[in-house]
């Protein structure tokens, strides 16, 4: 398959989040506050789209049902690395779907496993993603800080990268 821009957008996406282990979900609720909760990306797929598992009990699972717009954020401090990805969340309840994904991981909020009937996902199509990257590592950016401090000037830090990819 030959890459396209879409394609290659959706690759960088990857690249970005691969690693980190967990993002703040964020939704809004009923009273059209912005709640969050920590979630488990499980895969990035070929569309851009973000798989998660949830259950139907959940405020989560309420909120996207009326209200779909969405943001995820990840963080990996150690590499100075932050992304923020908004997007609309659709519920999906494909059985074949959910087991495909199926991890033992999951178990551990899903003891009954895969055949749990409160079991389901939530894809987010996302739409625009903004990330940070910090070229310069954390003890350089607390030096640098603390020196600017003392001295009373700017900080002089390399500058980091902040990019978009539009989906």
């Amino acid at each position: 398959m030959s890459e396209t821009p879409h394609s290659s957008q959706i690759a960088a996406l990857k690249a970005k989040i691969e690693s980190v282990r967990f993002g703040m979900f964020t939704t809004v609720d009923q009273h059209g506050h912005l709640t969050s909760q920590p979630m488990t990306n499980q895969q990035v797929d070929d569309d851009g789209g973000l798989w998660f598992y949830t259950s139907t009990m959940t405020d989560l699972w309420e909120n996207i049902g009326t209200r779909p717009k969405v943001n995820v954020s990840f963080a990996e401090p150690a590499d100075n690395l932050y992304v923020s990805i908004s997007g609309t969340a659709e519920r999906v309840v494909e059985r074949a779907r959910i087991r495909a994904l199926w991890n033992p991981m999951v178990a551990a909020w899903f003891p009954n496993g895969v055949d749990d009937p409160h079991l389901v996902l939530v894809r987010v199509a996302a739409r625009t993603v903004h990330y940070w990257n910090a070229h310069d590592n954390s003890m350089t950016q607390v030096f640098a800080i603390a020196k600017a401090a003392i001295q009373g000037s700017p900080a002089a830090m390399t500058p980091g990268e902040h990019g978009r990819i539009t989906l």
